[in-house]
């Protein structure tokens, strides 16, 4: 039952990457893309997870800590700029 649930979850989180990249792709405003791709990085991560659990590596979530940590990070950097037209104040 174990194996069942993880390869559902593993074709769930694909497809919503495929969603989410068309979101990217074809979102109207700047913050929508911003959130979208917010949301990519996040799948993403989910989806280092999976791996790590299915390989047995605990690498892989290293990575997918430090890629959220970038994610967030830039997330906020581009909706200042996007605010305020600058990061720094």
């Amino acid at each position: 039952m174990h194996t069942v649930v993880f390869y559902v979850a593993v074709l769930w989180m694909t497809v919503l990457l495929a969603a989410s990249t068309l979101l990217v792709i074809r979102a109207r405003s700047i913050l929508s893309r911003i959130l979208a791709l917010d949301m990519l990085v996040l799948i993403l991560v989910a989806l280092l997870a999976l791996l790590s659990d299915l390989l047995g590596v605990p690498y892989f979530l290293d990575a997918g800590l430090v890629l959220a940590l970038l994610s967030f990070t830039a997330t906020v950097a581009a909706t200042r700029y996007h605010r305020e037209g600058k990061v720094f104040s």
